[in-house]
């Protein structure tokens, strides 16, 4: 039951082509956004469609894979765990980011 601790699944389309980087330790990572979309009807019988965007970072073989497979508007499925990090920025405020640590991604197909 710790694996259901903290595990994230989306399924939504690439909002980037994933920036891929490999680091002076030899480490490759991905970045990029996915947009999941939910769907409603409001009161007034109007379709109400909410966007949201998650910011992905994948490692290693899974950036290997996105990197290969994963461009602007394809569709996938992004397992992972969701974390959270902070800097100071140049005014001295604390900023946060929420991001998903990917362990695993399907692709589904391409926009």
């Amino acid at each position: 039951m710790n694996a259901l601790k903290n595990k994230v699944q989306l399924i939504g389309n690439l909002g980037n082509t994933p920036e891929v980087t490999i680091l002076e330790s030899g480490k490759k990572v991905a970045k990029f956004s996915i947009a999941t979309n939910e769907t409603y009807t409001n009161a007034k019988g109007e379709k109400i469609t909410n966007t949201e965007w998650h910011q992905i970072i994948a490692w290693n073989k899974t950036a290997d894979i996105i990197e290969q497979f994963l461009q602007k508007g394809s569709e996938a499925i992004v397992e992972g765990k969701l974390t959270t990090r902070s800097y100071t920025d140049s005014n001295a405020q604390k900023r946060y980011f929420t991001e998903i640590i990917c362990s695993e991604i399907l692709v589904l197909g391409n926009k």
